[in-house]
């Protein structure tokens, strides 16, 4: 067989079990705050999940000794897709989003951390639907298989397979020698990240409600938040410094996280992406509170790096929360922030985009170039961290970027049969594939996604699924080569 379609099945039941387990806190909310239909939706939901993900489960037998790099790839595209499916479900039942594509691109919108919206008014939804919401954004963050990946083993199934297909970044590694165990350390780092952000957002007027949302958001680097007008609600400096410091940490590589556990502080300090990630987001800061300044669009220097830091913080870590209507800045500032959608957050952490080590690599190939024409004879090798770089390693770095504005650009064209303006539609297609969220002119950080067709939202929740899944492990299953038995 192509497929190992059993164990493919039962990965799924056993998914479909957590995605029930995971609704029980949004149902938890809708209890405490007495929200009849929202209570009606998820007891439905949880049980008829259950009922079948016990079903497949525990009547499915299948040999998983022998999952191949495929296999993994099949999963991790059919589990998102079922999340984002499944997740759904309470929001159709509830009536609060009743098409089926609104749900379904709010859901996606949530897992992938892209942060966009086809919600008119936020605040009218129920706090266990808007917690259900946000939750997305945590499980969806650090990955819905990560997750499942520390559970399988005491299943009797390696997550190997299924970890190289999820991984985010051009360099797939693990914290110990076994993968559950990654996982598991990465998921404690995670939670006591969200914990310590929460005690941090909890002075002032924010409720504990509130702290747990924009805690989601920023952790995950989604963004949603309970609030039409998002940060900007509070116009509270300081916790636009609170989710901006988190929103940067959970955008960095976690595995530096786990350097500094074991008191390896050089190898956090000296990493090369970290250092030009930081560049980036100073240089940006930088440059765009001059340009307000100078603009005069606040009233000081303070306040133009204020917002500046906030906005360039929210948009290279992908998350898409919005302190400010940057929409109405200099054309030089959002130029910025435009490139910044592209960029991205680092390898191996809950930001999308293309990535830091990404562009890292790419300079360093063109600089190797300039090299090889001054110096036709001489030998140039491409490092990162003192480490050379394998040429498979760079050739994917160049495969995925030119297959990223390739997307970029064939969805573009097909948004622009929507007829709305080029920025709109630029931006919309770039703050989805690159799982950002808000964008510019319609679709900016005081708008909203509900003015595409159902055709192109479906469109636009493929793009996040894309992007998510780094592009690869979707397209590969529209291939020839995948369905080859002899490949």
């Amino acid at each position: 067989m192509i497929l190992n379609y059993r164990a493919i099945i039962k990965i799924s039941g056993i998914l479909i079990l957590i995605l029930a387990g995971l609704m029980l806190p949004s149902l938890l909310v809708s209890f405490f705050y007495g929200e009849g239909d929202a209570i009606n939706a998820f007891l439905l939901s949880i049980f008829s999940m259950l009922l079948v993900g016990s079903m497949i489960t525990f009547t499915v037998k299948a040999d998983f000794a022998h999952l191949k790099i495929r296999d993994g790839f099949a999963i991790v595209a059919l589990c998102w897709t079922l999340s984002s499916l499944l997740g759904a479900i309470p929001f159709i039942i509830s009536g609060y989003i009743p098409n089926f594509f609104d749900a379904f691109f709010e859901t996606v919108s949530g897992f992938t951390t892209t942060g966009s919206s086809i919600l008119t008014d936020i605040e009218a939804l129920p706090k266990g639907l808007l917690f259900w919401r946000s939750f997305t954004h945590w499980v969806g963050g650090m990955g819905i298989l990560v997750l499942a990946i520390a559970l399988l083993p005491m299943l009797g199934i390696n997550g190997q397979r299924i970890a190289r297909a999820e991984t985010t970044g051009p360099i797939f590694g693990k914290l110990t020698p076994k993968i559950s165990e990654s996982s598991k350390i990465l998921y404690t780092i995670y939670v006591g990240m969200t914990l310590l952000e929460i005690i941090l957002l909890l002075p002032g007027e924010m409720t504990l409600f509130d702290a747990m949302i924009h805690t989601f958001g920023s952790v995950g680097t989604g963004g949603f938040s309970n609030y039409n007008t998002s940060i900007a609600h509070y116009d509270n400096a300081y916790y636009e410094i609170v989710i901006s410091v988190f929103m940067l940490l959970a955008a960095t590589n976690f595995t530096l996280y786990y350097y500094v556990l074991k008191g390896r502080w050089k190898d956090f300090f000296s990493d090369s992406e970290l250092r030009l990630y930081l560049l980036i987001v100073a240089i940006s800061v930088l440059l765009i509170a001059f340009n307000l300044w100078l603009n005069d669009s606040y009233n000081s220097m303070g306040q133009s790096v204020r917002y500046a830091l906030f906005q360039s913080a929210s948009i290279i870590t992908t998350t898409g929360y919005a302190s400010a209507n940057y929409d109405l800045w200099p054309a030089f500032s959002k130029m910025i922030l435009f490139i910044l959608m592209f960029i991205g957050g680092c390898s191996s952490s809950t930001g999308g985009g293309i990535k830091v080590i990404r562009i890292l690599l790419l300079f360093k190939l063109l600089r190797r170039g300039v090299g090889i024409r001054l110096h036709p004879r001489a030998v140039f090798s491409t490092k990162i961290n003192e480490k050379p770089i394998p040429a498979d390693t760079i050739s994917a770095v160049v495969s995925f970027i030119f297959l990223y504005m390739g997307i970029y650009f064939v969805g573009t064209l097909l948004l622009s049969l929507e007829n709305f303006d080029l920025i709109t539609t630029a931006s919309a297609v770039a703050a989805c594939l690159g799982n950002i969220g808000p964008g510019f002119n319609l679709v900016g950080p005081v708008l909203n996604y509900s003015i595409f067709s159902d055709l192109s939202k479906l469109m636009l929740s493929i793009l996040m699924l894309v992007g998510r899944l780094e592009l690869f492990t979707i397209i590969l299953l529209f291939t020839r080569y995948f369905w080859n038995p002899d490949k």
